[in-house]
């Protein structure tokens, strides 16, 4: 439920909210069945991945995202009068809201096999230290893991090699025009680095070049790289990511007219 408009009045010193999430309750029949944690953990596994994925194409932000999750996942824990545990107690709430938020997780880690090899290492380097190095052999167990290889990061422009250390390369020091087979995480942090610097124009002539598979591949990481970066206290990337999903809307709908008149990033940087 979008509830606050863009050009609404904010006094000084105030905070404003840009949405606001909505919780509908409703009375549960007096009848409503008991149920236990195993069955409860399999219907939420069954319901949460599509109601996640229509928050996600809702461009609910990443950070309001966790609390977005409760209310799918709540919604399928109260309908039963009881959940049982293993040991036959009711579960509580706060049991629940774990179980519920373990299955965010697995949805956004899930989100992460649908990207290139590349991009799954990169998660993986930055999970582990951000834009730091990391030495080559711990970066090589983590490229074989994923069936992948610090050289091709490094062929690619996403990663350096040397001195028996590894690291990501940082947004602003990425090339300007992206390899012709370049990954999601190369065509996220290109998002990311136009709309730091450019703003939305900038933003969606790049995201003009993209497939729409692309583009939708590079806001859910977006998703899940706002989650690590939170998770880490990373809060100048944290608010990056979770700016390109908030303004996701508007970089697509000018990057739609950038694609009618022809014109995309690798365009305006050969004119």
């Amino acid at each position: 439920m979008r509830s606050e408009m863009k050009n609404r009045s904010v006094a000084y010193g105030t905070n404003a909210l840009a949405s606001s999430i909505v919780i509908v309750c409703r009375k549960r029949p007096e009848d409503a069945p008991v149920t236990t944690r195993r069955d409860f953990v399999r219907e939420l596994r069954r319901t949460m991945g599509p109601a996640l994925k229509t928050l996600q194409n809702s461009h609910i932000a990443p950070v309001d995202f966790a609390q977005a999750a409760i209310g799918p996942g709540m919604e399928v824990f109260s309908k039963y009068s009881q959940v049982l545990e293993a040991n036959g107690q009711t579960m509580g709430v706060r049991a629940a809201l774990e179980l519920i938020n373990d299955e965010l997780d697995r949805h956004l880690s899930d989100q992460s096999d649908d990207f290139g090899r590349e991009t799954r290492l990169c998660v993986d380097l930055y999970s582990q230290v951000g834009w730091d190095d990391l030495e080559y052999g711990q970066a090589d167990v983590l490229a074989r893991a994923k069936n992948g290889s610090i050289q091709a990061l490094a062929e690619e422009g996403s990663a350096t090699s040397g001195k028996g250390l590894v690291h990501l390369v940082r947004r602003e020091n990425l090339p300007k025009e992206l390899p012709k087979m370049s990954s999601e995480w190369l065509k996220t942090q290109t998002l990311v680095r136009e709309l730091e610097s450019g703003g939305i124009d900038a933003c969606a002539k790049a995201l003009a070049g993209f497939s729409v598979m692309d583009a939708e591949h590079a806001r859910n990481l977006a998703y899940r790289l706002f989650s690590i970066a939170d998770a880490h206290g990373w809060t100048k990337d944290a608010n990056a990511y979770n700016s390109l999903v908030i303004s996701w809307q508007d970089i697509a709908l000018e990057a739609d007219r950038y694609r009618d008149s022809g014109i995309t990033q690798g365009t305006l940087d050969l004119a």
